[in-house]
């Protein structure tokens, strides 16, 4: 390392540490994502497709895109999205 050096803040250290198993790559969780923005807000108490819930959680990238698609989809069939998200959060 060539830079100046720093300590982790909470939130990073805890993203390291986020259980990744069920493993599902950014690839995978894209091709589900509209299953699992649809299935959350339909149920956001939901069981199903726990591999989304963990890539989600860990991966900021792929979280922006699920809340995008949780507040349209919401926003579609008129509910509030707000218990979807926090299924994610």
């Amino acid at each position: 390392m060539t830079g100046p050096s720093r300590w982790l803040t909470a939130a990073e250290a805890h993203q390291l540490t986020l259980d990744t198993q069920p493993w599902l790559s950014c690839e995978d969780c894209f091709q589900l994502m509209d299953t699992f923005a649809e299935t959350l807000v339909a149920d956001p108490d939901t069981t199903r497709m726990p591999a989304m819930v963990v890539h989600v959680r860990a991966c900021p990238a792929c979280a922006e895109e699920v809340e995008s698609l949780v507040a349209l989809v919401a926003g579609d069939v008129g509910v509030d999205p707000s218990r979807a998200l926090n299924r994610i959060r």
